[in-house]
Formats: structure tokens, sequence, C-alpha cells
């Protein structure tokens, strides 16, 4: 298969949009939705040879995927509650991640619970249980120690260096399990989508879908105004929270989760996730995870969220308040509401079961076909995105009697890591920031030397370690079309409402 540029820019957008527009033969594929579901499912059809247009009517990771906690969980959760199924498979995706698929965006995250006098004798013993469990876990899907290490105790000294705010009072050193942390989820649906592309994929932000069915679908530019029909072989609907309104059919049951963003000072600039068990609950934490920027990210919440599905959910104060409350049973010092910077909430698209709490429902994915043929992927979790598209085409092409090749994914690394084409074999020069390779991966350097722009170095606002090579990078390479893909889900700089303000003049000229 030729390899294609994994460049997304304006240019081949409105070039693929012509193409399409005057086509008189059928897609094989049509994916509706640019979330981490929707840019698998491209990935993978793409990758088997397949003819894939990807269809988005906002921008890449525009909802519930750019609102996750940025973990790629092992599935110890689902262990606890007796689905082995999805534990082991979120498990084996997390491995896949971690070494062949996107090391670059996925490292090793410490965990730590600290052991306070608040924490009875058979909590102790049930969490120790609960990560030598995750050990087993990462030890079945063949995840080496070098990438996740095992579990442990610490000491009180390496429990205080770790997460210098936790409590001290009594504290007798602390409980260290390690999962998947992303980069930045957003950061990943790009990724994906990019790599998509580069097998041929047509990925096109800002187009509606409207009036899909098994064999066709009607495309809007919500750039121009202008439509036009679409044949395919396949539709399937990837569109996360709004799958009912590509096929009424469908019942989901959404729930809230809600993050806190913070300097990351006050939580002492820690290295490791504080790890808080929920009081009342056996197999739920909530986590003050340090992240980029200089933020620590505390979340997370699981309410039912019914009635219409907004574009940007918000966190209520009632989260708010058990967040605080919460994390502040770990801490030396308590966190306020003064404190918080920002937050963040998303939809799980859970399937509707009828009953019981959202935390209680099943994470697990189904693959469903509309009366009209269109196929549908909802629930699931981020994690197991790869698997979710193997799974949708997979089940789609023997309904459909299709003859699809093996897939790939397994073994198929993203823009960005070692492997792809698009990476170079040499690591990024020395003088490319630390906070580049983070974000880009084998690309780094090429973030840089690529530029155009003047003063491709310099910081986009005082204290933000992004740069306007970055911002260019974003229109040129990542599809940016907007100030808003570039402040709220290129670089992320949006989730605080001070920082966003600061940087938007600075990013409109990229986009003009």
């Amino acid at each position: 298969m030729t390899t294609l540029s994994a460049s997304l820019d304006r240019a081949r957008r409105t070039n693929d949009l012509a193409v399409l527009g005057d086509a008189t033969e059928s897609v094989d594929v049509v994916v509706i939705g640019g979330g981490i579901t929707g840019a698998g499912v491209a990935l993978d059809a793409a990758s088997r040879g397949l003819s894939v247009v990807l269809v988005e009517k906002h921008d890449l990771a525009f909802g519930t995927s750019r609102w996750s906690s940025k973990l790629v969980h092992g599935g110890l959760r689902y262990l606890a509650t007796g689905n082995v199924g999805i534990a082991r498979r979120s498990s084996v995706e997390r491995g896949l991640l971690m070494t062949r698929n996107a090391p670059h965006l996925v490292t090793a995250m410490p965990q730590l619970v600290p052991l306070l006098p608040s924490m009875s004798t058979g909590s102790k013993a049930l969490v120790r249980t609960g990560f030598l469990a995750g050990d087993a876990l990462r030890f079945a899907a063949g995840t080496p120690s070098s990438t996740l290490p095992r579990s442990r105790k610490v000491s009180t000294a390496r429990a205080i260096e770790l997460v210098p705010a936790i409590d001290r009072d009594g504290l007798t050193g602390g409980l260290l399990a390690y999962d998947g942390q992303l980069i930045d989820d957003a950061r990943l649906v790009v990724a994906v989508a990019r790599t998509a592309a580069q097998h041929g994929a047509r990925i096109l932000t800002k187009v509606a879908a409207s009036q899909a069915t098994g064999s066709s679908v009607r495309l809007t530019d919500q750039l121009t105004g202008e439509s036009f029909d679409l044949a395919a072989r396949l539709v399937i609907n990837a569109t996360g929270v709004w799958a009912s309104e590509v096929d009424t059919s469908i019942r989901l049951r959404p729930s809230r989760g809600t993050h806190l963003v913070f300097d990351a000072q006050s939580f002492g600039n820690p290295t490791a996730a504080l790890t808080v068990p929920i009081p009342g609950e056996t197999n739920r934490f909530i986590f003050a995870m340090p992240e980029q920027l200089g933020r620590v990210y505390l979340g997370l919440t699981d309410e039912e969220a019914p009635g219409p599905i907004p574009d940007e959910p918000l966190a209520t104060d009632g989260e708010i308040d058990f967040l605080l409350a919460t994390v502040n049973t770990a801490l030396g010092t308590a966190v306020t509401r003064k404190d918080v910077l920002g937050s963040f909430a998303g939809l799980r698209p859970l399937i509707d079961t009828g009953e019981g709490r959202t935390s209680d429902v099943s994470r697990n994915h189904a693959v469903l076909e509309s009366p009209n043929g269109v196929f549908s992927v909802v629930g699931g979790k981020l994690t197991e995105f790869r698997h979710m598209a193997q799974d949708v085409l997979d089940h789609a092409g023997r309904t459909r009697g299709l003859e699809l090749a093996p897939c790939r994914t397994r073994s198929l690394p993203l823009v960005g890591a070692p492997g792809n084409p698009v990476t170079p074999l040499a690591p990024p020069q020395d003088g490319v920031p630390a906070s580049i390779v983070a974000r880009y991966g084998g690309e780094a350097s090429a973030v840089i030397e690529n530029a155009t722009c003047e003063r491709p170095l310099e910081r986009v606002a005082d204290g933000i370690d992004v740069t306007r090579a970055e911002f260019e990078f974003a229109v040129r390479h990542e599809g940016a079309l907007d100030v808003s893909d570039i402040v709220d889900r290129r670089t992320r700089i949006g989730l605080v409402a001070e920082d966003r303000a600061s940087v938007v003049d600075v990013a409109a000229p990229f986009v003009h």
C-alpha cells in the first residue's frame, strides 16, 4: 500500500470534498463521528485497504473523547466487579498502546494510595489485593514490567516525595501501583485520525451527516453550506452520546464524569497521582493526576445526566463539592474552590439497561444495526477503541457478506511512534523542548524545523510551555481550522479560561 501524507490541512479538506462531490461511484466505508471510536474505525478500515470517509460535524475529539481522565486503564475496576472479559481486554489494549501503537503518547503513571489512620485495615488489604490483581492482569497481557512497573508498598518518605501535599499526620507509607497515562486524549484522537489519513482515509471535519442509510449519507459542508449525497458500502455511526440522532432506535443512558483543574503547586507539584478511595465504595477512587502545562486534574464523578445532550457539559456544584471533600481527606492542607482554575465534564455513552446506578452500568460496547442498515458502535471505553473498531468492521463485513482483509491495527504505530513512516529513525535533536517531545514524539523535531512562522520557539504566553511552532503545526498538519480547534483541542490551553484569553489573539493569525 502506498503511504500518503499524514498531514491534514484546509487545502486537503477542500480537495477531498471536491472529489467526493463529483464522485459517481460509492466509497467502501463512511464513518460518522470524529471522536476516538470514529477515528479508530477509519484507521482500521483504511489500513485494510478500504476507501474511507470520516465526517465530523465539529472537530476531531470535540465530544466525550477530550473530556476523559487521560488514562489508559488496565481494567482493574472491572475485575473487581467480576467483569473479567472487559478487564482482560482493557489490559491487552493498554499494553498495545504502550508498546506498539502509541508509546510516545502513553506512559506509566504512578498511583499512590496513602496509608492514613482513616483507612481501615480491611480497606488497606482490599487495595493491596486489587493492586496485585492488576499486576496479574499486566503479566497476562504480556506487558513487561519495564513498561508498567509492579505495584509495591513505599515508605513514608517516598510517599511524601511523590505527593508532597498529602496529610503527614499518622502517615505510614503508601501503596503504589501503575497505570497508563495519556499526555492528552485529544492528541491521541488526532494521531489516530492522521494515521488513517496516511493510509488513504479522507478526514473531513466541520462536515455534517444527515439522512444516513446503510448505503448512503448526505454530507453538508458547515463552512460553505454546500451539500451532496455520497454512496457507501458500509455506513458506521460512531457519534457516542449523539448516536440516537443517527439511529433513533438506540437507547443510551449518559453518565457525566467531571474533573477539576488546579495549578500543580496546589498539590506540591506531585509526580504521582494521589489516589483516594471514595467513602462507602469498594472499587471506586478519585485521582489528583499531574498533567501537562503544569496542571493537576482531579476527578472523577459518575452522575446520571438525563435530558438533551449539550455540546459541552458543565460540572455541577454538587460534583465540585464532592471532589473537593473527598480529596481533602488525604491532604495536609485543604484545597478549596479558590484553588480551582477550571473544570471539564464529559458524558459517557452508556447503553441503557434501565436499572441501577450509572456507576454500575456495564462499560461493554455493542454493535447494532438499524432497520435502514446503518451500523452503530456504542458504549465502550477509550482504552478499547482499537478493539471496538475491529469488532464493528468485522461484524458489519460478515453481516453484509463482504470479504475484508484481516485487521492490522494491533501492531500499527501511529504518527509520532517508532516505526511509523513519518517518524524519523533518529530521536529528536538536542534543543527540542521536552514538552514538545512529550506531545509529538518522533515528530517533535519536525514541529520546529518545518515551522515558517516568526519566532517558532517563542511561548504563546507567559507560563504556558506551548510554542508558536505548535500553533502552526496544528493548522498545517493536524486539521485545525479555527482558533478553538487550536486552543481547546490541539493544545488544551482552553481548559483554564484565563489562559485561553491570553492566547486567542496569538492563535488567530494562524487560521486567517
